[in-house]
């Protein structure tokens, strides 16, 4: 069995401290050189450990300060669910007032975008045909809290009041009831959760460190023939966030 690697011992060894109450919220850690020299490790191995403790809302680094230990911080609950689909509003907004927040997205539309090859074979189309591409970030306060980057086949809605998203007499509507408008009955969504590191865009985007951990949802809504009519990247920051599932029982 492979030994530990000496950054996550000393991620478990400053852990162990915060939860032993010898440093509390707010308080300011000792410098990397002073745990480095008690802990017998170099300081590139406490910077690591203290990374891996910042990307999990464990610690924050303060330009020009130092390393404090984090306040406990309330996730914001993202819930999925095909049952919250709304002829009127949005469930992201519902969820936001729950908590006593603001919710809002801002998005950016391209018409007529080649398809690339992963996107292509999810939609079932050509690699190269032509989509509707849209880029999403879903705020909580204003702050982040989700990004999204959503394919359509442009073929399926082009000519129609709905081609694009976030413009028209539906915009924001959300997918299954844009589709509705144009005849297409969405009968289903398939969901693939996959837990991976932010990208550094990502991390930018999301206030959170580069490399923190994030939920990364594939999801492809298909219409009641079985065709593919949009699939999205979803990206959901672990620490700042909860993904809840809501399973409807049909009785």
């Amino acid at each position: 069995m492979s030994e530990q690697p000496p950054y996550l011992r000393i991620a478990d060894e400053l852990r162990r401290r915060i939860t032993e109450h010898e440093w509390t919220p707010g308080d300011r850690l000792p410098s990397r050189a002073q745990i480095a020299q008690e802990c017998g490790v170099g300081e590139n191995v406490v910077r690591r450990a203290q990374e891996l403790l910042i990307s999990q809302g464990t610690l924050e680094g303060r330009a020009g300060s130092g390393t404090y230990v984090a306040a406990p911080r309330r996730r914001v609950r993202v819930v999925r669910s095909s049952a919250r689909e709304q002829p009127e509003g949005s469930p992201f907004r519902a969820d936001m007032k729950a908590l006593g927040k603001q919710g809002d997205w801002e998005s950016r539309t391209e018409a007529k975008v080649p398809a690339p090859a992963e996107i292509a074979s999810r939609l079932g189309i050509d690699e190269g045909a032509l989509c509707v591409h849209t880029v999403y970030e879903f705020l909580a306060d204003g702050r982040p809290v989700q990004l999204s980057t959503s394919w359509e086949p442009y073929d399926l809605t082009a000519g129609t009041l709905v081609v694009l998203p976030e413009g028209g007499p539906h915009a924001g509507a959300g997918v299954v009831n844009r589709m509705a408008a144009i005849d297409i009955t969405v009968s289903y969504a398939v969901e693939q959760p996959e837990p991976r590191q932010a990208t550094a865009e990502e991390a930018s985007l999301l206030g959170i460190q580069k490399a923190a951990l994030v939920t990364h949802i594939r999801r492809t809504y298909y219409s009641d023939q079985g065709r593919p009519v949009e699939t999205a990247d979803i990206v959901v920051p672990a620490a700042h966030c909860e993904i809840v599932y809501e399973i409807p029982i049909n009785r």
